[in-house]
């Protein structure tokens, strides 16, 4: 698609064709109203040449019509074309459920990558050709960019914060993977690839990876490691909330206010938790700010999406 125009960029991806649509469509009227102008000017200039035989007499009486028409009509193919490009807008950055979700953490000067199964790779992401990819991203250090050109897809990656993204990549092929904040000295070396795979071969590279634990089974052991099973336990003897059914659910905190328990919810109550405390419980849990890294907590947020897959509300 598109290729038969000479500089038009890779399209490999569901997210890329919808983008491309919106985008010829400002072209189309932009280059609409630059031809009726200079087609109106070359016009004049040729009939209205000093030596021509047109006449000059009978001048028309002002009138506001075609003004107001030109305005109108111009102001309503623009506001069309605003509202198309909000839905698009809004259809792009609220992540669907995902056939897949990678977690992605970004650092000076590399993408990290983990897969669901435990399979982690180092400025490369593989993945299968007409499937949803969701992606979970966490920045170190500085604010970098998720950019790949071939998708039209493009994220700021914030310090302090998850931020998700997702795409359906519509052709086997390995595409470019570029950060377009600058993060430091290095930042131009920041590069990676994303590999799409027909559903055999990315099932093979999976299975090469030699990996025996998934992510949710490597969360289960920090999760164990660090205590948290001991107050958030089946057994446990603490007034501590469940975390079965957690993910996904609303959440009543002791401030009155009602929190959604996705990925940002977790981590934020892992780092800060008595700024999440929920409601009918003591403000207890220490606070781990420091002391788990954004690969780790990553896995704990596996881990507790899991458990919490249960049940879609407590």
């Amino acid at each position: 698609m598109y290729q038969w125009v000479p500089f038009w960029p890779r399209t490999a991806a569901l997210n890329a064709v919808v983008v491309n649509n919106l985008y010829i469509a400002e072209l189309g009227v932009c280059g609409l109203i630059m031809a009726m102008v200079v087609g109106m000017m070359v016009t004049f200039c040729i009939r209205y040449r000093n030596g021509s035989a047109a006449s000059r007499a009978g001048l028309a009486q002002k009138t506001w019509h075609f003004e107001i028409g030109w305005t109108t009509a111009t102001l309503v193919a623009f506001l069309v074309l605003f509202v198309w490009g909000a839905s698009i807008y809004i259809w792009l950055y609220k992540s669907p459920p995902g056939d897949i979700e990678v977690y992605v953490v970004a650092k000076q000067w590399m993408w990290k990558i983990q897969h669901p199964g435990g399979q982690r790779e180092i400025n490369a992401l593989h993945v299968p050709v007409d499937k949803t990819i969701r992606l979970v991203m966490a920045s170190q250090d500085v604010i970098h960019s998720f950019f790949v050109p071939a998708f039209r897809i493009k994220h700021d990656v914030v310090p302090g914060t998850y931020e998700t993204l997702w795409f359906k990549a519509t052709e086997p092929g390995t595409y470019k993977l570029e950060c377009t904040q600058y993060c430091g000295l290095q930042h131009a070396t920041m590069k990676g690839e994303v590999v799409v795979m027909t559903p055999p071969d990315y099932a093979g590279w999976l299975s090469a990876q030699g990996v025996n634990q998934s992510l949710a089974q490597q969360g289960e052991a920090l999760f164990r490691e660090h205590g948290c099973s001991g107050c958030h336990g089946l057994n446990s003897t603490v007034h501590a909330p469940t975390l079965d059914g957690l993910y996904g659910s609303l959440v009543h905190l002791q401030d009155g206010s009602v929190r959604r328990a996705d990925e940002r919810y977790i981590r934020d109550c892992i780092l800060a938790p008595r700024t999440f405390t929920v409601a009918g419980y003591p403000p207890v849990m220490p606070d781990f700010s420091g002391q788990i890294g954004e690969d780790d907590l990553m896995k704990l947020v596996a881990y507790i999406q899991s458990i919490g897959s249960q049940r879609v509300s407590r």
